[in-house]
């Protein structure tokens, strides 16, 4: 097995000049007992915006430190080592940005072992070791505590997570080992697996507690006395822990593997098998049945080192730097103090759409809000889907009673329009077609006051169409949602050429109001995220209508890593949709956008897939199959792979270079992350298209330089 003290890791500093250090500070804590308590407190220096992140050098000084009060502990002079955190923060893990800098495989490993390294020294005290956790543990900064013998943790902590298959690698500093021998494999797993996948989602610290990751649960207000006090209890043996969720041999032999293998199969079902991690991860999880250390902590090293080196994780780290930066700053948007104020909000249509964007503006602005639609009873069954939908979060607990009371007194439904003349925001969610939409902005502009911004979320018309009918069209943008409106973070803000500076600040004010990111489009057919998606289901239903079955043209475009398949994405959008979204690219766009005639005789029919009474899909509807037409031609899996990647590597670079739709290459990215679910994994579209030669196939260059891509396949 791996001996650490015998590596050298003085060559992980070479990349480590800037890092920002988290020191090691000791004091000794007398204890009620007489015996003395080392506490070593982790602090980066920073504010609470820069949490402590173990880099190179802050982890061979916390393994120096260690290494003291074990040699201390030999003399007697302490009993017990316990390490805590700066206030409200334990450590944030690993620092991603040094992460991202590793220059080969080899150093990839030595950052791995030296984590291992450092952390276990906590086994190898000769005296029991403790770990406060005060606030924010998060990858190895929860390792850290899972590495010592006890653990007490602050109430009010609230990010508690190891969510490194979120980002493309595994817990690899005793993670996987550790947990599950821990608290069991079926928590473990909701802990490494469940959670990062679920939005990066993060335990409480009840929940934390609960699970057994801590020992004991004490309030903030006095934390460390209860934390010391506990160090003192477990030394003169009044304070007996008992650790409930540890496996025991009949987990080890009956449950163990089944729970991998269900938990296996259930990412693969909803991720498809391209990302890496998680299958890695599940992997390492199994292992750790065994119960030996040594051979887990080898294991972490080198799926860590393989992570680190391959493409995967640089991707993440791009797109996760795209959600976290550049969508909280988005390009060529106005100077703020230009947008108008909204106090009331008025939306045009009652349907399924409409409502839902009158409940997310009710929710989160807290304003008046007036619904119409052509009929009372349409309006009438509009408002009693919001009053519903309020109700069922007032159940929840996701808001207070008096929250419900007063939203539900803010929406109001009419067909009389003159009601929206004090509006400030009118949206529409009419019908997608143009002459409808021009004609109720028509209406309503005669109503509101010159001052209104008039906002329209049509999906693929022009929005200077649109506006065409207005005698004010600077007053108009575009604003499209993506379904579910409630959790699709994205929202496409078109700027049409008419379209003001005042307007436009209003809408990305309003955007970040709503608690959605915004990206600025042109006014081109679909913008982003529907012109790429056209572009991918105009190659798959060509392939389809050549005679190339279903089952081969999803199994083709699974190396996207895409979170569904072509027919699956079809049935989600709406054949009838789907079709008209490929009908209005092809008009604009005739020799590079298809347009099926299957898909319309699909839409006729009413559906592709066959599913169970759950929802469950089951495989292709008979009929649906029945009533295509095809061709004596069918392609590969290679064949229509190659020709979807080039065929977005080509119209992505149109859209950048010919079109002008976003300011750069991240900006398609950042949309299709966040309205398409384009897996982190993959870093977006254009990193992809870069890594498999898509982009120098097409255009004779790449979208990034260098592209993005890992140190493994780097050259």
């Amino acid at each position: 097995m791996t001996d650490y003290s015998n590596i050298d890791f003085s060559d992980l500093l070479a990349f480590a000049d800037d890092e920002v250090v988290t020191h090691s500070y000791v004091r000794d804590v007398p204890l009620a007992s007489g015996k003395t308590l080392a506490l070593v407190t982790l602090d980066n220096g920073r504010d609470h915006t820069r949490p402590n992140t173990f880099g190179p050098v802050g982890l061979l000084e916390l393994g120096r430190t260690y290494d003291e009060l074990t040699a201390r502990a030999a003399n007697g002079e302490i009993h017990a080592v316990a390490t805590t955190g700066k206030p409200f923060i334990l450590a944030a893990g690993a620092d991603l940005s040094k992460v991202a800098e590793v220059p080969s495989r080899a150093i990839a490993k030595k950052l791995a072992q030296l984590g291992h390294f450092v952390l276990s020294k906590q086994a190898r005290f000769g005296v029991p070791s403790f770990v406060f956790i005060n606030g924010l543990a998060l990858g190895g900064g929860l390792e850290l505590p899972l590495n010592a013998d006890y653990r007490t943790i602050d109430s009010s902590a609230a990010a508690i997570g190891l969510p490194e298959v979120f980002l493309g690698l595994v817990p690899g500093w005793g993670g996987t080992f550790l947990l599950p021998n821990l608290i069991g494999i079926e928590n473990a797993l909701r802990v490494v697996i469940e959670n990062p996948l679920k939005q990066n989602r993060m335990l409480k610290a009840r929940d934390a507690f609960e699970l057994g990751i801590a020992d004991r649960i004490f309030s903030p207000v006095n934390f460390l006395e209860n934390s010391i006090r506990f160090v003192d209890g477990v030394l003169t043996g009044s304070e007996k822990v008992e650790r409930k969720n540890a496996p025991g041999r009949l987990e080890r032999m009956a449950k163990w593997d089944i729970a991998i293998k269900i938990a296996r199969d259930s990412v693969a079902a909803r991720l498809g098998t391209v990302p890496l991690s998680p299958f890695r991860a599940l992997d390492l999880l199994k292992s750790a049945k065994s119960g030996d250390k040594e051979a887990g902590f080898a294991l972490e090293d080198d799926a860590l080192a393989d992570l680190i080196a391959g493409d995967q994780l640089q991707a993440s780290i791009y797109a996760f730097n795209l959600v976290q930066k550049r969508a909280k700053r988005p390009a060529g948007a106005p100077e703020k103090d230009l947008a108008k104020q909204v106090t009331k909000v008025g939306v045009l249509g009652a349907g399924y759409m409409a409502s839902q964007l009158a409940l997310l503006f009710l929710r989160r602005l807290q304003v008046p809000v007036v619904i119409t639609d052509i009929d009372q009873a349409r309006v009438d069954k509009g408002v009693g889907y919001i009053i519903e939908e309020i109700g069922k979060l007032a159940e929840r607990g996701r808001i207070s009673p008096d929250e419900s009371n007063r939203l539900r007194a803010l929406i109001h439904g009419t067909t009389d329009k003159g009601e929206f003349a004090d509006c400030d925001w009118v949206i529409e969610a009419v019908f997608e077609e143009l002459g409808v939409k021009q004609d109720v902005f028509a209406e309503i502009e005669g109503i509101v006051s010159p001052d209104a911004v008039l906002a329209t979320n049509t999906s693929s018309l022009s929005v200077d169409k649109i506006g065409a009918k207005l005698a004010h069209p600077e007053r108009l943008v575009g604003f499209h949602f993506f379904t579910p409106v409630a959790v699709m973070p994205l929202i496409e803000v078109v700027r049409a050429p008419k379209t003001d500076e005042a307007t436009l600040s209003t809408a990305m004010v309003t955007a970040a109001q709503l608690k959605k990111n915004a990206v600025i489009t042109a006014d081109t057919p679909g913008f982003v995220v529907n012109r790429v998606l056209a572009k991918l289901l105009g190659e798959a239903m060509c392939a389809v209508d050549q005679g190339t079955p279903f089952e081969t043209v999803d199994k083709a475009i699974a190396p996207l890593g895409l979170p569904m398949a072509p027919s699956a994405l079809l049935d989600l959008v709406g054949l009838t949709v789907a079709a008209h979204v490929l009908d209005t690219h092809h008009e604009a766009f005739p020799d590079r956008f298809y347009r099926s005639e299957n898909l319309h005789r699909l839409a006729d029919h009413g559906r592709l897939l066959e599913k169970d009474g759950k929802g469950n899909v089951k495989g292709f509807d008979k009929g649906a199959l029945k009533v295509l037409t095809v061709g004596k031609s069918p392609l590969t899996e290679d064949q229509i792979l190659t020709r979807v990647q080039d065929g977005l590597a080509d119209e992505i670079h149109r859209m950048l270079v010919d079109d002008h739709v976003v300011a750069a290459a991240e900006d398609i990215d950042l949309c299709m992350i966040l309205g398409a679910g384009f897996p982190f994994h993959m870093g977006g579209v254009t990193p992809y298209l870069d890594r498999v030669g898509a982009s120098e196939r097409v255009f004779g260059d790449t979208f990034h330089h260098p592209a993005i891509r890992g140190v493994a396949t780097a050259g």
